[in-house]
């Protein structure tokens, strides 16, 4: 006879997150770090792909480029052309949703180790605060070889408004050049 678990007993596994590959090549100088892409972007297997994220909007100053306008394909070449590299800095974790605030059994990237890979690099910036929280974290004693930036979220839950948020995005241009 099969019995019924009780409401009571039942646990919620929610199913670990994964991010994605780095998008980077040799020439990289300046390299931005999310925390974990939300729902959309895993469902889309694309970075950023919420349409109220306001990342490629936000980064196409230091680009050169709009980059909101272009496929997601042709968005990856024109970052990596402009010297700027992507990547998060949570490899792994449980998360019921999209937000920062809920991941749980975090599992960071070694940020350290992908940073020593890029002779060029000059500087890392953190796309909100999760992501500067950890990834400094991860980075230790080598965060001192680069600038860091702490940038405010491109993130829809983060509430102030693009025009807030747009200064601090431009000035990621000069580490590129």
């Amino acid at each position: 006879m099969v019995r019924a678990i009780p409401p009571s007993y039942r646990t919620t596994m929610e199913p670990r997150k994964h991010s994605f590959p780095p998008v980077i090549d040799g020439h990289v100088r300046l390299l931005v770090l999310g925390s974990l892409p939300g729902e959309r972007s895993l469902a889309e297997r694309r970075y950023y792909a919420h349409p109220q994220n306001q990342f490629w909007r936000l980064i196409s100053p230091a680009a050169g480029r709009d980059l909101a306008a272009l496929p997601y394909e042709e968005r990856l070449r024109c970052i990596l052309s402009a010297h700027i590299g992507l990547w998060d800095v949570v490899a792994s974790a449980t998360r019921p949703g999209s937000t920062d605030a809920a991941m749980r059994d975090i599992e960071g990237h070694d940020i350290a180790a992908l940073a020593a890979t890029l002779p060029d690099l000059r500087a890392i910036a953190f796309n909100g605060g999760t992501a500067l929280r950890h990834g400094t974290k991860q980075l230790g004693t080598t965060a001192a070889r680069y600038k860091i930036v702490a940038l405010p979220s491109s993130s829809p839950l983060h509430t102030i408004g693009f025009d807030a948020k747009l200064p601090a995005w431009e000035a990621l241009a000069q580490y590129r050049a």
